[in-house]
């Protein structure tokens, strides 16, 4: 059986890891590939450390199957043995440790596992001699040393798993019946064949835990991100193009990045993509092409998202820009005189972006109306084509965009409406043109700045800690660079998880 592997040392990067099928070759599988994820040995050994506690509260909460079976032993005769509410406790876990094997999968070694094992267990044994039933409650010292080697493998349109490869290392394995702490030989016999037998039944039990545990994780990991990267109508497809590579460095991912809107998906079959565009310097990256950018943004644009409305005081206070060009007089009445201006703006065609080392240039056609009192018809309307080379940053848990450079704005329309005339003044087309650039710009970023911020904490990134992200335009793509300590929030979430399935599943 086949799942995805249990510890959190994979936990960021499966957040990634849903798939509708992959290409064996995986050089061949970067053209279609949208966005990457590569995640360094330095973030794996952090990721690591939270082992400890998913196991140590998963285990907790287990339940195990009841187990009957009989064998014949000599001068015993057949012995009848059953165990029932297996639960363990006081469980304490030395250390984990984790070697990334080039090539392979992940060597994972849990070190110095102690447990207590409680249950009842009903037995019986017979022969010429002596004729014996007994149901009693047991307690099982236990010292163990667990080890898994995942290997990972493209099945089943995911990135699975593979944890057949799961053995315990027993130091200790002691069996007490209650009330017989001092047992005769006959029993003694009994209890050091239960014990052999409660071995072989723990081990296989703990690894298919493990499985159940996997399963756990990995609808948790896919349900998150398709949470994360969906907002309203608009969802995207991040399965993987290739199996994952891992080096002994790294652990690397390979994913679609295809924008779903109204039953539509984005294509991709040219990506710029190849590994030695990303370092092995931090802790997190992520590559993103333009080819990923620009149909989400076609979906914004579709889904009615680009959009800004502005009125009253704060519409009045944006004009105190000193402008080059004279206010017409329309606009100066509007914004003194009117009860109620209001500038309403949007996008009239799909913007369209694309990133070079000096930034993302973004192209886009906006159409706005000027509102003056409460009649329906507005007092001015026009269009304009805006073109603005942007860079982004991330700092405080907020996203900041910076325009470089002047900005490119041509007015391709301008009329006043409830003269049913165009501006043929030439100043007045040049305060739109100059007002567009110095005013409409810069209030869009800003808007975008805090839109596009709240959009990330809906989705919890604010809960990660990121340390000193880096957001670095290239040709085609851009490349996000980062270290971060480990996303408590999703632990949390995870455990709380964990117990309502466990709790929901009698068979565990």
């Amino acid at each position: 059986m086949t799942h995805d592997v249990f510890s959190p040392l994979l936990l960021l990067l499966s957040v990634f890891w849903t798939s509708h099928g992959c290409l064996q070759d995986t050089a061949s599988a970067y053209r279609f590939t949208g966005a990457v994820c590569r995640l360094t040995y330095p973030a794996a050994a952090v990721l690591n450390e939270k082992t400890t506690k998913v196991i140590e509260a998963a285990f907790q909460h287990a339940r195990y199957p009841s187990v009957k079976g009989e064998k014949s032993l000599l001068i015993i005769g057949t012995v009848r043995y059953g165990l029932d509410n297996l639960e363990i406790h006081n469980l304490s876990i030395g250390r984990s440790t984790f070697e990334l094997h080039p090539g392979k999968g992940i060597a994972l070694e849990i070190s110095n596992v102690s447990a207590v094992f409680r249950g009842n267990i009903q037995y019986g044994y017979g022969s010429w001699l002596v004729n014996v039933a007994h149901s009693v409650e047991f307690e099982i010292e236990s010292q163990i040393d667990l080890g898994i080697n995942p290997k990972l493998y493209c099945g089943k349109g995911k990135v699975a798993a593979d944890t057949s490869d799961c053995y315990l290392n027993f130091h200790k394995l002691r069996l007490h019946l209650q009330g017989d702490k001092e047992p005769n030989w006959l029993k003694k016999l009994f209890t050091d064949f239960i014990t052999f037998t409660v071995k072989l039944v723990v081990k296989g039990q703990i690894c298919k835990e493990i499985n159940k545990l996997a399963n756990i994780l990995s609808d948790f990991i896919q349900d998150t991100a398709e949470q994360f990267l969906s907002d309203g109508d608009i969802s995207m497809n991040i399965g993987v193009t290739a199996a994952p590579v891992i080096t002994a460095n790294y652990i690397e991912s390979y994913h679609k990045g295809l924008t779903n809107y109204n039953n539509t998906s984005a294509v991709i079959t040219d990506s710029v993509f190849h590994p030695s565009q990303l370092t092995e310097h931090r802790m997190l990256y992520f590559w993103i092409s333009d080819q990923v950018l620009n149909p989400m943004i076609t979906a914004g644009h579709q889904d009615g998202r680009f959009q800004l409305n502005v009125s009253g005081a704060e519409l009045a206070e944006l004009f105190n820009t000193d402008l080059s060009a004279a206010m017409p007089e329309f606009i100066r009445k509007c914004l003194l005189e009117s009860d109620s201006p209001e500038l309403r703006v949007w996008s009239s065609s799909v913007p369209r972006l694309n990133t070079s080392t000096r930034g993302t240039t973004v192209w886009a056609r906006a159409s706005g109306q000027l509102h003056c009192g409460s009649q329906g018809t507005p007092t001015l309307f026009f269009q304009t084509d805006v073109s603005i080379d942007v860079t982004a940053s991330y700092a405080d848990k907020k996203l900041f965009l910076q325009g470089n450079g002047q900005s490119t704005v041509s007015v391709l329309q301008a009329e006043l409406l409830i003269q049913n005339q165009r501006l043929s003044d030439d100043v007045q087309s040049e305060f739109v043109r100059e007002a567009v650039e110095k005013i409409g710009v810069p209030k869009v970023l800003s808007v975008l700045e805090v839109e596009l911020t709240r959009l990330l904490n809906k989705q919890g990134v604010h809960l990660f800690d990121i340390l000193n992200p880096e957001v670095l335009p290239r040709d085609g793509y851009v490349l996000i660079q980062m270290d971060f300590g480990f996303p408590h929030h999703l632990l949390v979430e995870f455990l709380r998880k964990t117990m309502q399935e466990m709790g929901n599943n009698s068979d565990l």
